[in-house]
């Protein structure tokens, strides 16, 4: 590590001193001659920096890095360190806010840091923009150029609201200072009645936009007497005696808040939108009898002291039916354009959390006990909630379970999580009269519990055949529910 940052320093200062040659150099290229074994160590640290001199001093621009193999832009949540902090290896510099979670960025290398590019608070900053610099001296702090292009200031929350309230105050000193004007802003014009002196032009090259026509209109600005004598009604002018009636807008501008969007939604949206769009959805649905798994849950809490929720087991019966018809849990190749199998039976469940829905995976979940499944769901629950999640442990998974059973939701349908093949809706118990077999082999009328269960599925895996083989194993699994301990 001592002899690599040697060598680093030297090639920079040697590059500084070649004049108009450059102030960049690049440190794959400065690596070039190193063993590879230094290579591949630094990996990620060729995604996330690059090496910079200027005059005598040698810093290190820290680029936005991608944290996910989805991530093609972040948000700064936290700086950990402030400017001139001491940094060691493994210290964490700041949390960064991806589309699955919020990850921590660790330095790779010692040093300080010497300027914070992209503040906290940033949004939507790329992956590969300058979001920090950092130097090897504290001395050195003070000779990082100023003119080095920053990368994001923070989004302001509420801009339509600081725009009409600088509009209160301004509108009425203004005068006329644009010189375009946008379609939909001169249809506004036209239909309120506004003096257009009235309004203050925020698009480029003095463009009057719509928004600043509706910020007017919020302000309260008046419309022009001329507009206001158009508006007279000529049949009350004719007809004295019709008593009047009020006059009210034609159009009502409705105030409103904008809301921030996590990365997380953003993400989420559009892969729903890509689900819907390029996967065929077959929805197969089937009720279930709950009363030997509520049974079952019963006898563990009280013989084993175990307790374990409904979705657990749910959890379980998915996994080992999957397990016995193995072509259920497939995915669909787009290059060979056919189906592939599986070769582990690992479940993403469904997580609702403030910044949107996770999923995180039970992997090998046939092979796993309900005490285990029991547990491992807690834990990442909790760490989805945080998002605390780790990228192994929501990226992959080859079925999902999507349970809202703890509502009043009797029946509903989910939409795949590509690239799976398949989504079960799981539904909340309802009590029914229905007739059972008796132990004598005649039908009675007896209370049940049934659940709803609803398969979404890529028809280009799924057929009518698979979900009915797929089906009628589940089936098996809930009415002989001690199949879940073999």
């Amino acid at each position: 590590m001592a002899n690599l940052r040697a060598l680093l320093i030297g090639l920079g200062r040697a590059r500084s001193s070649l004049g108009d040659v450059g102030k960049c150099i690049s440190l794959r290229s400065a690596l070039s001659s190193v063993d590879a074994q230094y290579l591949s160590s630094y990996n990620l640290l060729l995604q996330a920096r690059h090496i910079s001199s200027t005059g005598n001093t040698l810093h290190i621009v820290l680029d936005m890095p991608a944290l996910s193999p989805t991530m093609n832009q972040g948000n700064i949540a936290k700086w950990r360190k402030k400017e001139g902090d001491k940094i060691d290896v493994g210290d964490v510099l700041c949390e960064i806010e991806t589309d699955k979670a919020v990850l921590e960025f660790e330095s790779l290398e010692e040093g300080f840091l010497a300027k914070i590019l992209a503040p906290e608070g940033s949004k939507d900053v790329a992956v590969g923009q300058p979001i920090a610099i950092t130097v090897e001296d504290l001395d050195d702090i003070k000779n990082i150029p100023s003119d080095i292009p920053k990368g994001v200031e923070p989004k302001q929350e509420k801009a339509t609201q600081k725009l009409t309230e600088n509009v209160k105050f301004e509108v009425a000193t203004q005068g006329s200072n644009f010189s375009r004007i946008s379609p939909s802003a001169k249809l506004l014009i036209k239909e309120y009645g506004l003096e257009e002196s009235s309004l203050k032009a925020s698009g480029p090259r003095g463009t009057l936009l719509k928004g600043d026509v509706l910020a007017t209109i919020k302000s309260g600005v008046k419309p022009s007497k001329s507009s206001q004598d158009k508006t007279s009604s000529p049949v009350c002018q004719q007809n004295p005696d019709v008593p009047s009636k009020s006059v009210t807008p034609q159009h009502k501008i409705d105030t409103h808040e904008d809301l921030p969007n996590s990365q997380i939604r953003k993400v989420i949206a559009k892969r729903l939108l890509e689900s819907k769009q390029s996967i065929p959805h077959l929805y197969l649905s089937k009720d279930v009898i709950l009363d030997p798994l509520l049974a079952f849950r019963n006898e563990l809490k009280e013989q084993h002291n175990l307790k374990v929720s409904v979705n657990d087991i749910v959890i379980k019966a998915v996994a080992l039916a999957l397990r016995n018809v193995p072509e259920a849990n497939a995915y669909w190749n787009n290059e060979k354009e056919e189906p592939c199998l599986c070769d582990s039976v690992d479940i993403s469940i469904a997580v609702a959390t403030e910044k949107g829905l996770m999923t995180p995976i039970i992997r090998n979940a046939d092979q796993k006990t309900l005490s285990a499944i029991s547990l491992e769901v807690k834990e990442l629950a909790e760490k989805a909630r945080v998002g605390k999640l780790a990228p192994n442990q929501y990226q992959g998974g080859t079925f999902s379970i999507s349970n809202l059973g703890m509502f009043p939701v009797d029946q509903f349908c989910a939409i795949i999580n590509p690239p799976q093949a398949g989504i079960l809706a799981v539904s909340r118990g309802n009590k029914v009269v229905a007739p059972v077999m008796g132990s004598d082999g005649t039908e009675k009328a007896a209370v049940i519990t049934k659940m709803n269960l609803n398969l979404s599925a890529d028809h280009r895996v799924f057929n009518g055949q698979l979900g009915g083989k797929f089906f009628s194993e589940l089936a098996s699994n809930f009415s002989d529910i001690r199949r879940l301990l073999l």
